[in-house]
């Protein structure tokens, strides 16, 4: 297991600057996702903490020693790609087997013929097949061993691109979008299996995906990265409940924030859509947006109305989505029995409890505002 650090790191191609000074603290064991959009720098992050890539600037450190001058292969960090990256001419054993061979075996002993005549070689590859063996107990492939590539499905080969990182024994494992080219019903699932297999592993796991599912139902910790910027860093529940940036709150969450407009008045009070609601705040007088969750929406009463423009039954539960009157704004709201939908053009009026919201600044950082409960007592929150 081990630490990493990074310490404001820079990474340019050709002038564009792709990481913008990035500061990260992961710590020994914990399963860290680095989450965000498609370009946004989470795959040359940890491109340049593997070694694959050279940083421009600042410095990356592997449990307290600096590891800018140590070479890929010697920082000892397994690392699964997309695409899997196996040898399609070799069985799932020889697959795994390979970093095993290539750390064990001399350069005379992985020759093919003359090799396979050496006693040291027929001894190494005793304990190989031993160490491969308990990888593929620990994983349940070890039925599909004698397989090629071609032969196995995405899961499996999943199964066995982990397996070659396992069986290293690894300082820590570094994930780049694995599940990307699975099928929504084996993603989930082997979402699962990764989760457990931390568990088993208690190993450092950096996770890259721009799937924020992924992400909030595997890590315990999620960093958010949007525009080469480290944005927010935090648990599952402190990214999706208190995001300190607009643009956390719109990628975090399966069903996206609603967004309403809003303005500080110059005595402090906030509006949203022209309605004075029941909140102040010290920042200055402006523009300001209003962030409330669709499962936080509550349908049949409230200061706000629209017309229902579009729903979608999921079976377990539905999402209405309405025009809100007056203005071109949409709102989603989440509805828990899709048995109670309202017909397309029916009038809904709506609303939201306080501590539901989540207010913006103008330039998108959340702002401290103090609100009042319905029991009329008032207190200082971030809402």
């Amino acid at each position: 297991m081990a630490r990493i650090e990074l310490s404001a790191v820079r990474k340019s191609f050709d002038g564009t600057e792709i990481l913008k000074g990035v500061d990260l603290r992961i710590e020994d064991g914990e399963f860290i996702s680095l989450v965000g959009p498609s370009g946004c720098g989470k795959s040359t992050l940890l491109r340049v903490i593997a070694g694959l890539e050279p940083q421009s600037a600042g410095e990356v450190r592997i449990d307290g020693v600096a590891a800018d001058a140590i070479r890929p292969s010697a920082r000892n960090l397994a690392m699964v790609f997309q695409s899997y990256a196996l040898y399609p001419h070799l069985s799932a054993f020889d697959n795994i087997a390979v970093p095993l061979r290539m750390r064990r075996l001399s350069a005379v002993e992985r020759l093919p013929f003359v090799g396979a005549l050496l006693p040291s070689r027929r001894r190494k590859e005793r304990g190989i097949r031993e160490d491969v063996a308990k990888v593929a107990e620990q994983l349940e492939i070890a039925h599909l061993l004698g397989r090629k590539p071609a032969q196995l499905s995405g899961g499996q080969r999943q199964r066995i691109a982990v397996g070659r990182a396992i069986v290293r024994q690894p300082v820590a494992f570094l994930f780049d979008e694995p599940l990307s080219n699975l099928d929504a019903k084996l993603r989930v699932h082997m979402r699962a299996e990764l989760a457990q297999l931390h568990r088993r592993l208690n190993a450092t796991f950096v996770y890259v995906t721009h799937d924020q599912a992924e992400a909030m139902t595997m890590s315990s910790r999620i960093a958010v990265m949007i525009g080469g910027e480290l944005v927010q860093v935090g648990t599952p529940t402190d990214i999706y409940d208190n995001p300190r940036d607009i643009r956390v709150a719109e990628f975090v969450g399966s069903r996206k924030i609603n967004i309403l407009p809003g303005r500080i008045r110059e005595d402090g009070r906030i509006e949203a859509l022209g309605v004075a609601l029941r909140f102040a705040s010290a920042a200055s007088a402006g523009p300001c947006r209003i962030g409330v969750r669709p499962e936080r929406i509550e349908l049949g009463s409230g200061p706000f109305s629209g017309h229902v423009v579009h729903a979608e039954n999921m079976g377990s539960e539905a999402f209405l989505h309405l025009a809100v009157n007056g203005s071109d704004v949409r709102v989603v709201a989440r509805i828990d029995d899709p048995r109670r939908l309202p017909s397309i053009a029916t009038q809904v009026s709506f609303g939201f409890a306080m501590d539901a919201v989540r207010a913006f600044n103008a330039d998108g950082k959340r702002i401290e505002v103090e609100f009042e409960h319905t029991e009329r007592v008032r207190e200082r929150a971030i809402v």
